[in-house]
């Protein structure tokens, strides 16, 4: 026990000479104990203090791990909450890119879409106008052999009646692209009309120079135009267009003048319809014997149709030759216009006069009986 407290750094008690210890009387003697011998003793201490030494640094380091182990393990587990929090952060990232990818894959498949039916409406536009282009190149080509033909074999003084139709009387004129009439029956009126009246000489008939019409028409024939502005068409309009054309349905009668302008207009004989039934009420077109122009009960032997419009209108021939005559008159404008006419000046002059004689007459009623 000195020992210990000498390796402890404390000063041992004193401590008297052990004796032994006497029994009193009447009681049995006790065996004395068994004096521990001193080197045992030391050993025995050192021991015990090594155990007790051993097991206090064990409970020091468990206590130390235990406590590194929750430091650790909170540690990680706050790093394992930052991470789902990053994979949640970065999944929500991962389905708005998928969103937005699906969403511009569809934009660009629409706009893909779009382009590619553009283009086919377009190419269908181009190749429909190409057709109408080469359908009117091989119409002027044809005219301008006719008038070639026309001009080698007809003269002023002597014009070819079949090869000028613009001079021919509104029975006899074969109307060009926009003023069509079935062939049978223009020929069979053509023929009835050369075999019942015959040509009037021109030397029967006398005449004489209006000054003012005159310059009127050698200012336009200089720069013709088919804008109505100018004073010879302006003229023109006013006395014989507007009052050949002014019919009671005055709606229809605006439709009719824009389609002659255009040329547009197409006239063919009511027994030749192939095409089928008008898509208008039977009101506005009138009918075999009622003129949807004039409104009035009347044979109707011809019927117009107005552009592409696909809708037909029932005519009566009184108003059939108002509408003939002034597309002869545009007709022949026409050519001047196109250089096609090749004659003097006075001549050309005369012959618009005839065709302004002809919508004066029939904007007054008369007209041929064969209409």
């Amino acid at each position: 026990s000195q020992a210990c407290f000498e390796e402890d750094g404390q000063k041992p008690p004193a401590v008297a000479p052990w004796k032994p210890l006497m029994l009193s009387k009447g009681n049995k003697e006790e065996p004395e104990a068994e004096r521990p011998e001193p080197g045992g003793d030391e050993s025995q201490c050192t021991e015990q203090l090594n155990v007790s030494r051993l097991r206090s640094s064990s409970v020091e380091i468990r206590e130390k791990g235990s406590e590194f182990l929750k430091e650790e393990l909170h540690r990680a587990q706050k790093e394992l909450k930052l991470k789902d929090k990053e994979c949640e952060r970065l999944s929500k990232v991962r389905e708005q890119l998928e969103q937005e990818l699906e969403e511009l894959t569809a934009s660009l498949f629409e706009e893909a879409h779009k382009m590619v039916r553009e283009a086919n409406t377009k190419q269908a536009a181009s190749e429909k106008q190409l057709r109408e282009a080469r359908g009117k190149i091989d119409v002027l080509q044809a005219e301008v052999t006719a008038l070639k033909t026309l001009v080698i074999t007809s003269t002023p003084s002597s014009p070819n009646w079949e090869l000028h139709p613009q001079l021919q009387s509104p029975t006899k004129a074969v109307f060009r692209k926009g003023h069509g009439r079935n062939k049978s029956t223009s020929s069979a009126v053509v023929t009835a009309a050369s075999q019942s009246t015959a040509p009037e000489p021109v030397s029967q008939e006398r005449k004489e120079v209006d000054s003012i019409l005159f310059a009127e028409f050698q200012a336009w024939k200089e720069s013709p135009t088919l804008d109505k502005s100018c004073s010879f068409l302006d003229r023109i309009y006013r006395e014989d267009v507007g009052p050949c054309l002014d019919f009671t349905k005055q709606e229809l009668s605006e439709l009719v003048r824009a389609a002659v302008e255009q040329n547009t207009l197409t006239i063919e004989p009511v027994a030749s319809q192939t095409l089928p039934v008008v898509k208008a009420a039977a009101a506005e077109c009138g009918g075999p014997k009622k003129c949807a122009l004039s409104g009035l009960p009347r044979p109707c032997k011809h019927r117009i149709m107005l552009g592409d419009s696909g809708n037909y209108y029932y005519i009566s021939p009184s108003c059939r030759a108002r509408i003939t005559a002034v597309c002869n008159f545009f007709t022949y404008i026409r050519y001047i216009q196109q250089g096609l006419v090749r004659q003097d000046v006075e001549l050309m002059y005369w012959e618009v006069m005839r065709l302004r004689r002809e919508m004066s007459l029939a904007k007054l009623g008369f007209f041929p009986s064969e209409m």
